[in-house]
């Protein structure tokens, strides 16, 4: 009878990594850390559950290409092109890191190609974990969260030329700079060659498989078009990974491309946690328990040296202390794709035994650690800034900006842009704080008050006018920076008014403890949104649609709150709701029934509605005579049933 080894070495894998993965998942932890684990215990250097790697090690290299062909796929030149911040950020962490490492490989005494391979291994970092770390806390948005992910990105386009050298740096043959340009233009052409022929090709191939509008004929085509690219790049002495990038590049630019990545994903996720297991399974434990110690120092180096020179970069970028101390933090890993290329080196002869398991070691212990420099990077970066920032000094009040009972606007994304356009056209004061200093220079330059500072200084808030200021909007995406802000604002002044607007409705209690007065959760808020357009397609009057506003917000924020409200108190608020009869309008400049009277309009025939007040400016006059001609800018008080408030205040509506 047949033992089918690779069925059983899959039952293996699958039957240690799921359990694993699943704790990872309940502890918020990256499932490729638990794949590096599974894989070490599994392995032939642990309890050898598979004692031969080579039939894992084959579908690992499946889903190593897989893994490069959705990279290409989700690559685009032009935002590339139009995000030059990614480019130099990337560019700049790529050359400071490689630079630095292989400097010291030189000092020690590495010969350059393997100082200079040392110095490619070391500078990327982990986008699986990062992103995912990112993803779970909400902090994708934030300044940091878009900083990394610049930086991560260009580190992953940096594989393909990676790549390109890693053959041509352990050819001990080329001796001259010369014979090592030509060998790389060689390969650059083949690449070239490769890529104009599928381009081509693929489309209209592509658009006839879609035609046959078969989602497995489809799946079938693009995984040919992967292996079968991937295959082409390797006869032509380069590697399977470039050509699987290749592949996913060509098909970048069609607009069947966000179907494709769907479709592949499952094969890519399956592939890569094999991938990730074999790596753990080619760790030597003997080799790490004897050479601990070792290992751990270099790993401490490692994270010390990437976190130092991702720091600098992002201060190079004028990002402010707290933003590059949490991406130094975020990015001092070593990442996945490092050991792609450690395998590629070690295939070409580039990188010797020990050395490898040296450098697997400390990859594995640096991407262990990296979910709790994460976590802890943000609390850390404030006891850092609180040590170099400036001791709190009495500051004249010449230093401060000179307008009073205003609003504070920290963040000027789309909710900040928003806010302080409807502030301007109401000609309430407002200053806007902002940590981009591209964004600062390009507002100062419309003539709108902002100032570039960080929200979480106590400085920069005494020089917003903290303590005579109104209100403050928190209209930024990083959650740790609002509620060290909310807390610096409401010791600095206790009777100021704080608004947070913050993603998830699980920070609203939190916040509230801290001192806010309003948190606004969008995706709470969003939910009230929908059901109200919803009823506005059915003609639902505005005050039945307010009223069932009203009630979900009472309900939910008390929810959330950790409150409870009765549902006969509930019911008791509906009904009052319910019959109310009276409504308001503001009548605009720009109104049908702006400079009519009453009798003009002539609304009770019309509409069933009543005008029983009409506020204008400071004074209120009940029951206007007929011939009161109304203004724009007036406020009309409506009596009537809810069809005939509905009717009445669409008179007044602007067109």
């Amino acid at each position: 009878m047949n033992e089918l080894p690779l069925l059983k070495d899959m039952i293996i894998l699958l039957a240690v990594s799921l359990p694993i993965s699943f704790l990872f998942h309940k502890l918020n932890l990256p499932a490729i850390v638990g794949f590096l684990i599974s894989g070490m215990i599994i392995g032939p250097y642990g309890a050898r559950l598979i004692p031969d790697s080579q039939i894992v090690m084959v579908l690992a290299e499946i889903g190593v290409v897989i893994l490069m062909f959705t990279i290409g796929l989700e690559f685009s030149l032009t935002r590339m092109i139009q995000n030059p911040r990614l480019v130099i950020g990337g560019g700049l962490q790529i050359l400071l890191t490689g630079g630095a490492v292989y400097l010291l490989s030189i000092m020690i005494g590495y010969p350059p190609s393997l100082s200079l391979f040392f110095g490619f291994l070391f500078s990327l970092s982990s986008t699986a974990i990062v992103l995912k770390m990112y993803s779970d806390s909400g902090e994708i948005d934030s300044p940091h969260g878009r900083l990394s992910t610049a930086i991560l990105l260009f580190q992953d386009l940096c594989i393909v030329p990676m790549m390109l050298l890693i053959p041509v740096m352990a050819n001990t043959e080329l001796t001259s700079y010369l014979v090592v340009a030509l060998t790389l233009t060689k390969a650059i052409i083949a690449v070239i060659i490769i890529f104009i022929s599928a381009r081509l090709v693929v489309p209209r191939i592509l658009y006839h498989v879609i035609q046959l509008r078969s989602r497995e004929f489809l799946v079938l085509f693009v995984i040919l078009l992967c292996l079968g690219t991937a295959w082409l790049t390797h006869m032509v002495g380069l590697s399977l990974a470039l050509g699987a990038f290749i592949a996913g590049l060509i098909i970048s630019e069609s607009e069947y491309s966000y179907q494709i990545v769907v479709d592949i994903l499952p094969f890519r996720d399956y592939f890569s946690s094999i991938f990730f297991t074999s790596v753990g399974m080619l760790l030597h434990l003997n080799f790490f328990v004897s050479h601990w110690i070792f290992l751990v120092s270099i790993t401490a180096g490692v994270i010390f040296l990437k976190g130092i020179l991702v720091f600098i970069t992002a201060k190079i970028l004028r990002y402010p202390l707290r933003t590059a101390i949490i991406t130094g933090l975020s990015l001092a890993q070593i990442g996945e794709f490092s050991f792609l290329l450690a395998e590629q080196g070690k295939g070409y002869g580039l990188i010797q035994q020990e050395l490898y398991q040296t450098f697997l070691a400390s990859a594995i212990l640096s991407m262990l650690l990296a979910p709790l420099l994460i976590r802890i990077s943000s609390e850390f970066s404030f006891k850092i800034q609180s040590i170099f920032s400036l001791q709190p000094k009495p500051l004249e009040r010449s230093e401060e900006t000179p307008i009073s009972d205003h609003v504070i606007i920290a963040g000027y994304g789309l909710n900040g842009q928003n806010l302080s356009r409807v502030l301007k056209e109401t000609r309430i004061p407002f200053l806007v704080l902002d940590i981009n200093w591209e964004r600062v220079k390009q507002v100062k330059s419309l003539g709108l008050p902002i100032l570039y500072g960080d929200i979480t200084h106590r400085e920069i808030l005494h020089k917003a006018g903290i303590r005579r200021a109104k209100m403050i909007v928190f209209a930024i995406s990083d959650p740790m920076a609002a509620r060290h802000g909310v807390l610096i604002t409401r010791q600095m002044n206790p009777d100021i008014y704080v608004m947070v607007r913050t993603r998830y409705a699980s920070e609203v209690e939190e916040l509230y403890r801290l001192g806010a007065n309003q948190v606004i959760p969008e995706e709470f808020e969003t939910s009230i949104e929908i059901f109200t357009r919803v009823l506005k397609e059915y003609h639902t009057p505005h005050n039945i649609i307010d009223q069932q506003v009203e009630l979900i917000r009472m309900e939910g924020y008390g929810m959330l709150r950790g409150l409870s409200i009765s549902s006969d108190k509930l019911r008791e608020v509906s009904a009052i709701l319910a019959t109310s009869i009276t409504d308001t309008c503001r009548v605009q400049e720009n109104s049908p029934a702006a400079n009519k009277s009453l009798k003009e309009l002539d609304l009770r025939s019309k509409t069933g509605a009543t005008v029983i007040a009409i506020i204008r400016g400071k004074k209120a006059i009940t029951n206007p005579d007929p011939e009161f001609r109304i203004l724009s800018g007036d406020m009309l008080v409506f009596l009537g049933r809810h069809a005939e408030l509905d009717k009445a205040i669409g008179v007044f509506r602007t067109r």
